[in-house]
């Protein structure tokens, strides 16, 4: 059983048109949709935005569906200006590990982003996926980075704040599920896999940037994910 999480039904709904013997199951307020993409079975569910939904969604799915691999997919804001080209709006990038930015207990002697419980800053995305992604978006023509993505409940719209998570953590891209996707993961001895399209530049702009590119990023990267599908699970 394959899993796929987004936060939002315009990163699901390529994978739910594709979706073959559908049903549908409602749990805490979210839509889990299952049946067979490519002759695999698979699991696709909206979580809503934000690390608590994406947790919920994911615990969820583990002990509702039994997944062998979680796949999260969808849009972030990029990060790493030191890229080059810098990453721009249809741009991919790849992760290779996950971390939490809003997770702070240095006062209490912890690094930023540690987990006082688990003692860990971040969450490695399933050996091998980074690789077989890049192949992917390599034989599509499309520009894709490897690296860590960031997650945090803030949608980051300042240089001021981008600088800081750059700083701290070195992150390719932003978003706000991931980290917390990988985690639950991580606690359940799922593999896991990260995949996001870039929609904005994490700046001043980004907000009109990702009502322009939101759509488009995400349909990029559900194409990507169900090539990735097809061909490696």
């Amino acid at each position: 059983m394959i899993g796929i999480i987004c936060a939002m039904d315009i990163e699901a709904e390529k994978f739910i048109s594709a979706m073959e013997a559908k049903g549908e199951k409602n749990i805490s307020g979210m839509k889990y949709t299952y049946g067979e993409l490519d002759g695999k079975e698979a699991v696709v569910a909206v979580c809503g935005v934000g690390k608590v939904f994406a947790a919920m969604c994911t615990q969820t799915m583990i002990l509702e569906f039994k997944p062998d691999v979680i796949i999260n997919v969808g849009v972030a804001g990029g990060l790493r200006v030191q890229f080059k080209p810098k990453l721009k709006p249809g741009d991919i990038v790849i992760g290779a590990n996950v971390i939490q930015h809003d997770f702070d207990v240095t006062a209490l002697g912890y690094l930023r982003g540690q987990n006082p419980d688990l003692k860990k800053i971040n969450y490695k995305c399933m050996d091998g996926s980074v690789l077989k992604f890049k192949e992917i978006c390599d034989e599509m023509e499309l520009v894709a980075y490897k690296g860590c993505i960031a997650s945090g409940d803030q949608f980051i719209a300042s240089k001021e704040k981008q600088d800081d998570i750059n700083l701290w953590f070195g992150a390719a891209a932003c978003d706000m599920e991931s980290g917390a996707i990988g985690q639950v993961c991580f606690v359940n001895n799922v593999p896991f896999c990260v995949l996001r399209t870039i929609s904005d530049g994490a700046d001043a702009g980004a907000a009109e940037s990702y009502e322009e590119f939101a759509k488009s990023s995400a349909d990029i990267a559900a194409t990507i994910v169900l090539r990735f599908i097809k061909e490696n699970l």
